[in-house]
């Protein structure tokens, strides 16, 4: 992401409980729309020895580079968004246009918000 990014457009995005290619998949399609800390060739790779994974990336939202399309996914993603709150609403709804999205829990605070996303196949 280049420096000129707007802190209060940026979303902190962690993947859990899910395969490295549903990882690939929701930060291709979140690249697709957002500018990204991380290249496309900076995909998701299994951790030594078998262990359980949390993949992250930040996106910034300023500016909304297209729409994605239905995206399929082997099982379900869990995704813990966190920024600030127009930000983490745009990175939702780009998420929800590509997969079918259930919110699981939210923390508020005065300028930011964490949320838990359940994501499966639309």
């Amino acid at each position: 992401m280049n420096k000129t990014a707007h802190p209060a457009a940026e979303v902190v995005v962690e993947l859990s409980d899910c395969s490295k290619d549903d990882a690939g998949q929701v930060f291709r399609v979140l690249r697709s729309v957002f500018v990204c800390d991380r290249t496309a060739e900076d995909a998701p790779r299994d951790a030594a020895g078998g262990r359980p994974s949390v993949w992250a990336a930040t996106f910034d939202t300023t500016d909304i580079q297209g729409a994605p399309g239905a995206t399929a996914l082997a099982a379900t993603v869990t995704a813990e968004v966190q920024g600030g709150y127009q930000a983490v609403d745009r990175l939702r709804a780009a998420l929800s246009a590509a997969f079918t999205v259930a919110e699981e829990g939210m923390a508020a605070g005065d300028q930011e918000k964490d949320v838990q996303l359940r994501l499966k196949s639309g």
